[in-house]
């Protein structure tokens, strides 16, 4: 991304400038082997060397309890919908979702092919999602395999300040859009997943970070390759693993620690927002956020302007000057501007600046 480019995009989204460059100058010639790192095979030391820096890192950043294992997998955050349920929904097995947004209902439609699934709360109002459920209000069985949700929703722009509690059931969490943005306590989860394109790196992988036990529990029935248990035995190498996403990922892990790690990266998540929802609130009504101020997301700040024409304006308005990807996603419309770990505090001042001079200019 060029110099003069902020990246606002939902995900695919933007990586850290030094990651990038990291790749370009290796991109042809890995440590003087004079070939790609994915060019190289997946079995040989130098990109087995990638493979397991990568996988530490992520247990490190993290901290990641030992009794977890960490997995790098292909398919996505969607591969691991249906992956899931096939894994921990046999023999009668039933679980439960909380709904809040499109990934959630498309997590528990994928769950419902499989086996036995329900929805036990929903941030809905009026049918708008604009909040997420509290814990007091979910309908648990307290039989069900896993209770599932998604911690962060890209396209309505809500977040969990607090993870739900499954009382005795393993929490299992889609983290694609707000994993490395907070620190986690891994005590009552038996699984969290994450797509890697928002906050970690380039799409192709999707990290898994699963306690033994639980995925212990998963189906033998089901083909090798579907099994969490098998990609765990092999070190996520049962099969070829998408080699250069994984290298690319492990550049995104050592600039975040480079940068202070995951408490920092709260601390300058925190600040992006509240610099983002500031100019809507100080705008006099012209940007408007339909979100609850308790569930809005640190990672997606979603608003609309007065007229859809006038959001159509705005974003090709901010392009001019560099500001991308902020168009609305096209089942909600608005402006929509991610805050991942890789858009620096600057740029989003930039994006501040611009909504003051867009307000006043068309009020």
């Amino acid at each position: 991304m060029r110099d003069d480019t902020v990246n606002f995009s939902a995900g695919p989204a933007g990586l850290p400038t030094p990651a990038l460059e990291r790749a370009r100058d290796e991109l042809l010639d890995y440590r003087g082997l004079g070939a790609s790192i994915m060019e190289l095979s997946h079995r040989g030391p130098e990109y087995g060397a990638v493979h397991e820096e990568a996988l530490g890192k992520m247990r490190v950043l993290l901290s990641v309890p030992d009794d977890f294992e960490v997995l790098f997998l292909q398919g996505g955050a969607t591969g691991m919908f249906g992956m899931l349920p096939l894994n921990q929904l046999h023999d009668g097995g039933s679980a439960d979702y909380v709904m809040t947004g499109v990934w959630s209902d498309k997590a528990l439609a994928a769950a419902q092919k499989v086996g036995q699934a329900r929805a036990v709360g929903s941030g809905a109002v009026d049918g708008a999602q604009v909040r997420v459920p509290g814990r007091d209000e979910l309908d648990l069985d307290p039989a069900a395999k896993y209770l599932h949700f998604t911690s962060n929703n890209t396209i309505v722009g809500t977040q969990f300040s607090n993870y739900p509690v499954g009382r005795g059931v393993p929490l299992v969490a889609d983290m694609s859009s707000d994993i490395l943005s907070r620190p986690i306590d891994f005590a009552d989860f038996g699984m969290i997943y994450a797509g890697a394109q928002k906050n970690l790196g380039p799409s192709g992988v999707v990290v898994v970070m699963a306690r033994r036990d639980f995925l212990a529990q998963g189906s033998k029935n089901i083909p090798t390759i579907f099994q969490l248990a098998a990609h765990a035995e092999k070190g996520s190498l049962l099969h070829t693993p998408p080699t250069f996403s994984i290298y690319l990922l492990r550049n995104v892990l050592d600039w975040v620690e480079a940068e202070g790690g995951v408490l920092e990266m709260e601390r300058r998540s925190r600040a992006k927002a509240e610099r983002v929802y500031g100019a809507v609130e100080a705008s006099d009504g012209f940007y408007r956020c339909r979100v609850e101020p308790a569930a809005r997301s640190r990672m997606n700040a979603v608003f609309h302007l007065p007229t859809p024409e006038l959001d159509t304006r705005f974003v090709a308005e901010a392009a001019e000057r560099r500001l991308i990807g902020l168009k609305g996603h096209r089942t909600v419309g608005g402006i929509r501007a991610s805050l991942y770990n890789a858009v620096r505090l600057e740029g989003v001042d930039r994006l501040v600046a611009f909504m003051a001079d867009f307000a006043q200019s068309h009020a």
